[in-house]
């Protein structure tokens, strides 16, 4: 893909936004836009979001707003698309898990299947690339209300990319490939500031995987 003079959407959540970059210009997207001479990086990134709907109000409500509510606001000329999320559904969002059947945003599976069929309709004939969570500290499993769940990090993940088969959509894998992983120490202060959202060598690091991507799409 040719990406000098694109204009390219970034739909994700803290890590999209910036969080624990030391500058805006270090956050993986302004980092694709300076390398690439993309004509606009479009930042939809909102902290603390999920795909899926929150049943129980956030005391931030800002949280609560879906992807699928921010997908709707990209712009129809924009040359592609790419969405970074779902870490936030696994580590504090309290809808169920669901089912590959599931069709709605009430689950975390049935909202990969709104916010994935939307994209791939309305974008239809352009990129739309789904990139997996990053590895992060406490990924084996969560509690919420004091109830350990039966789900860990890598089982979202994977319906990510399950979903992502059925819709024909292209996901790059950072979860496995990304070379960053916060439960090695040497990693966590290398690449990370909190086990979770990356510094600047993290975000150079995903700039890095994802301009390849793009290059070679």
């Amino acid at each position: 893909m040719e990406l000098k003079n694109k204009t390219i959407a970034f739909l994700g959540d803290s890590i999209t936004f910036g969080v624990g970059a030391s500058a805006p210009d270090k956050v993986y997207h302004s980092l694709i836009k300076e390398k690439y001479g993309l004509k606009e990086a479009l930042n939809f990134g909102v902290s603390g979001t999920r795909f899926a709907k929150q049943h129980t109000p956030s005391a931030d409500r800002s949280f609560d707003e879906t992807f699928i509510t921010r997908a709707k606001r990209i712009p129809a000329d924009v040359d592609a698309v790419i969405v970074f999320g779902g870490t936030n559904d696994y580590g504090h969002g309290d809808a169920p898990f669901g089912k590959f059947s599931d069709r709605t945003d009430e689950t975390f599976c049935g909202a990969c299947h709104v916010l994935m069929s939307y994209l791939a309709d309305k974008f239809a004939g352009k990129p739309v690339i789904f990139m997996t969570p990053l590895h992060r500290t406490g990924e084996e499993g969560k509690s919420i209300n004091g109830v350990v769940t039966q789900f860990t990090l890598k089982d979202y993940v994977d319906a990510i990319k399950r979903t992502a088969e059925y819709y024909a959509v292209p996901v790059l894998d950072l979860f496995a490939e990304s070379g960053m992983q916060p439960n090695i120490e040497s990693h966590n202060n290398y690449f990370f500031v909190d086990g979770l959202h990356p510094n600047d060598n993290g975000y150079k690091q995903i700039a890095g995987k994802l301009g390849k991507y793009l290059e070679n799409f």
